[in-house]
């Protein structure tokens, strides 16, 4: 362990995503500590690399609060805050999925998030070489309308939101967001299971399961290693995509740098006029 390395907390380290990243920061020396709802092989395989993980409910907010306690008397200071917590439940039609669930859907998706970065927010290492950064998935939904799964749409959209408006709050820390594309993981389940109340999604998950299809997990994490490392004034208070944007690249910093709108949310042509 290099002491000298950022230390990170991943939410849900448990989550492909999520388990991928700890894995490969841990072997690189990093400090790597996380949440987890369920114990599973992956949280055994994360505890025997050395990472500290424990036990979190995201649809209670004292699970939260204990978490994030335990979270910092292990790490301390922590450099890169990493939230890859997500579901798609529950699948279907607004006006007819159990309003509850659909309730508890924006919990685990968007409100415990932000508990966490309002509770972890205070014991970030301001001193480091690099600013702190807090991470965050969006998912698709921005650019058109994705029937049959609003609370998850509505719920990555206002994180996106929420990057903007924090990184204006908060200038000593780098908040981003990034889009993975469709990745082959387990959350994926969720469509599987709804059937026909998933619509035309069903038999085009069930395709891209059972084929080649979908971002390689090697892009996204070489993605998150890219926006962690970036210039704050860059990359904070955007959204990126690992599969349309050409992150990594001097071309794309330079736009960043001459656009203060590119990759957040705008209405595009309001200076339009017949």
């Amino acid at each position: 362990m290099n002491k000298n390395l950022p230390k990170a907390v991943i939410v849900s380290i448990s989550s492909d995503i999520g388990y991928c990243l700890a894995k490969r920061w841990q072997q690189r020396g990093m400090q790597v500590a996380g949440t987890y709802r369920t114990p599973s092989f992956l949280v055994e395989d994360l505890n025997e690399e050395g990472v500290k993980t424990f036990q979190c409910d995201l649809s209670e907010a004292g699970s939260v609060s204990d978490a994030c306690a335990k979270l910092y008397g292990d790490l301390g200071l922590w450099d890169y805050l990493v939230l890859c917590p997500g579901t798609l439940e529950p699948v279907g039609a607004f006006a007819k999925v159990d309003f509850k669930e659909w309730e508890k859907s924006l919990e685990v998706n968007f409100i415990r998030q932000m508990q966490f970065v309002r509770e972890l927010l205070p014991s970030r290492n301001k001193n480091g070489a690099h600013p702190p950064v807090v991470l965050f998935f969006a998912g698709g939904g921005t650019n058109n309308a994705t029937e049959n799964f609003s609370a998850y749409t509505v719920s990555k959209i206002a994180l996106i939101k929420m990057c903007e408006l924090l990184d204006a709050e908060i200038p000593d820390t780098s908040f981003v967001i990034l889009g993975p594309g469709w990745v082959k993981t387990k959350i994926h389940q969720a469509t599987l299971q709804a059937g026909d109340r998933a619509g035309a999604d069903y038999q085009k998950t069930k395709t891209k399961i059972d084929g080649d299809e979908g971002t390689p997990m090697e892009n996204v994490l070489d993605c998150c290693d890219w926006l962690v490392k970036a210039d704050r004034k860059t990359v904070s208070g955007r959204n990126f995509s690992v599969v349309f944007d050409q992150w990594g690249t001097e071309a794309l910093i330079k736009k960043l740098e001459q656009d203060p709108h590119l990759y957040k949310l705008r209405r595009q042509g309001n200076d339009w006029k017949p």
